[in-house]
């Protein structure tokens, strides 16, 4: 009787910890996918070919975004930025990181639901 006694509140300890842990929070931010991506705002705006320099962007902000929460607020910042910066081309956006060699589980466009990115 005193096992199962133990057994028990050891499970409840834990459940209590699972209950009480912290939520995962995105470690990347709009300013780091801002600073990566300024190189590619040529191509952005009017297509032609891809700079290094943005491909590099491109690459180390998909090396930054590891977790789901920081997949999902990349997601929301450059939601936010394909309809805030002026003049961008929602395809050349859309196809920013296929030319760069990056495969991403969605694509970059004004509806996207962050929320879905994992």
């Amino acid at each position: 009787m005193a096992f199962s006694r133990v057994a028990k509140l050891a499970c409840l300890l834990l459940a209590c910890m699972v209950a009480t842990a912290p939520h995962a929070e995105a470690a990347i931010t709009c300013g780091t996918v801002v600073t990566r991506l300024t190189p590619c705002l040529t191509f952005l705006r009017s297509g032609g070919a891809v700079a290094p320099a943005c491909c590099n962007g491109v690459k180390a902000l998909n090396n930054d975004a590891k977790t789901t929460p920081d997949r999902q607020a990349a997601c929301g910042c450059l939601k936010t930025a394909s309809t805030s910066i002026s003049g961008i081309q929602l395809g050349n956006a859309a196809s920013l990181a296929g030319k760069c060699g990056v495969n991403l589980p969605y694509k970059i466009s004004p509806t996207i639901d962050c929320s879905k990115v994992k």
